[in-house]
């Protein structure tokens, strides 16, 4: 199947930078949507942002501006550079992927780990 792996998480110092990596292995035979959700003690998951085809993207309100999601097709990576990050950007952050794993007949939803994102002086 496939599998989502991300790094990059840690403390910051409100105002800081953070640069999450997540890559994608297994049976890829083709990506179509990859990106980043977030989830805070007491929050559902939400959208932070995600990349379709390569080059559209997806920002959440609250990180328009301050935050960049980029992709690498040839690596099977997405990427978020995180810049001015706030307190109440604090949570544990999941990649995800929208994968067709060359074993299913279609594309399927897969998640990472998740790695957490600490932002406090």
């Amino acid at each position: 199947q496939v599998q989502l792996v991300e790094s990059g998480g840690g403390l910051v110092q409100p105002g800081g930078s953070l640069r999450l990596s997540c890559v994608a292995s297994g049976s890829i035979g083709s990506i179509k949507t990859m990106g980043w959700y977030r989830q805070a003690p007491g929050n559902e998951r939400e959208l932070v942002a995600t990349v379709t085809d390569g080059v559209n993207t997806k920002y959440a309100d609250s990180v328009k501006g301050r935050f960049t999601v980029s992709s690498d097709n040839a690596k099977n990576a997405v990427y978020l550079q995180m810049d001015s990050l706030k307190p109440e950007d604090a949570a544990a952050y999941y990649c995800y992927g929208r994968i067709w794993a060359r074993t299913n007949l279609d594309f399927s939803e897969y998640w990472g780990q998740g790695t957490q994102v600490t932002v406090s002086s």
